[in-house]
């Protein structure tokens, strides 16, 4: 075993008088609340839902996508099971000739009263 080496001047050498003692756990909260979803000092705002709704929802989407100096395409589906698909100018333009006509004949659409008065 070698001697313990001297130590640089101006370091102290006086040995510490307790030792570092083993990590004690946290006290229990003394108050439940309400668990946080933010960091402290963070408003936050609970708003009325922007769109209430009024009982209407949509039942069939038409795409259409023209790209430029490309082929346009397009796709017709609906919640009554229709998914159709054209390629092509004058195929897109039936597509959505015939899109239109299914809203029609669609069995999900239902007449709604007073329609044509409002």
């Amino acid at each position: 075993m070698t001697a313990p080496q001297p130590r640089p001047p101006g370091k102290s050498t006086t040995p510490t008088p307790n030792p570092p003692r083993p990590a004690e756990p946290a006290p229990p909260p003394t108050a439940m609340g309400e668990p946080k979803d933010v960091a402290e000092g963070v408003l936050t705002a609970v708003r009325p839902d922007p769109q209430p709704g009024n009982g209407r929802f949509p039942v069939a989407w038409l795409t259409i996508c023209t790209p430029r100096d490309a082929i346009p395409t397009a796709t017709s589906k609906c919640l009554c099971g229709r998914d159709r698909s054209a390629v092509g100018r004058s195929r897109v333009l039936a597509l959505v000739a015939e899109h239109t006509g299914h809203r029609e004949e669609c069995p999900l659409h239902t007449p709604q009263e007073g329609r044509t008065a409002a």
